[in-house]
């Protein structure tokens, strides 16, 4: 089990590096339904983490069992192109960074955030972490990584569960902080919006890069 906590150990982070969802926690941390909106995200982004993750958990089930020491080839074959998915996005995000002195652009739904209610936060913060490519191909990662590791139920259970955690712990630690001392965090939080607003595609091209070719080594390791 420890080795399938240090194989997704890196994809988890990836999640919890994300700017996109941290920046969208922080807005409606800003917003006047701060509580509530930033709650139902939360919410939404775990559940939405823990979805991606099992699904992907189950469908490498299929893959046929065989010897641990054993090759795994459709396994390798399924890591490699999901971390060629991750160069791809890698690549489009580094060639759409902003210019020096240009203000980078957000997306317009983050426009709307003040006037946001629980649901669609939760909603929001669910397709954040299940449906976003950048994400989903972590999540996946980390759940063919999980599912074809030959673990007991109980140790797939903690080892799904570490995961979430740490990929969760991101947007979980400003919302937590923000309920416990709403008043001494605005300014701090607005700090790190305008930091990771500045440079979310620099952050996250470097990170799916590298996430990529690990996810590509693990699936050559696998034949």
């Amino acid at each position: 089990m420890g080795s399938v906590i240090g194989d997704i150990l890196p994809l988890a982070l990836g999640v919890a590096i994300s700017p996109i969802p941290i920046i969208a926690a922080i807005l409606m941390l800003l917003s006047p339904k701060a509580k509530g909106t930033s709650i139902g995200f939360l919410l939404g982004w775990v559940l939405g983490i823990i979805v991606a993750v099992v699904v992907f958990e189950l469908l490498s089930s299929i893959i046929p069992a065989s010897d641990p020491d054993a090759a795994k080839p459709v396994a390798g074959v399924i890591k490699i192109v999901l971390g060629l998915g991750l160069l791809f996005l890698a690549w489009r995000q580094w060639s759409s960074r902003p210019r020096a002195g240009v203000e980078p652009a957000l997306p317009a739904w983050m426009g709307a955030i003040d006037t946001m209610t629980t649901v669609r936060g939760f909603i929001l913060g669910f397709v954040l972490a299940a449906v976003n490519p950048k994400n989903l191909l972590m999540a996946a990662g980390a759940g063919v990584i999980i599912g074809t590791a030959g673990l007991e139920l109980g140790s797939i259970v903690v080892v799904t569960v570490i995961f979430v955690i740490i990929a969760a712990i991101s947007v979980a630690l400003p919302v937590i902080a923000y309920l416990l001392a709403a008043d001494r965090m605005a300014a701090p939080l607005e700090s790190l919006r305008t930091w990771l607003v500045h440079n979310n595609a620099t952050v996250m091209s470097v990170l799916l890069l590298v996430l990529g070719v690990v996810l590509i080594g693990k699936g050559i390791g696998s034949f």
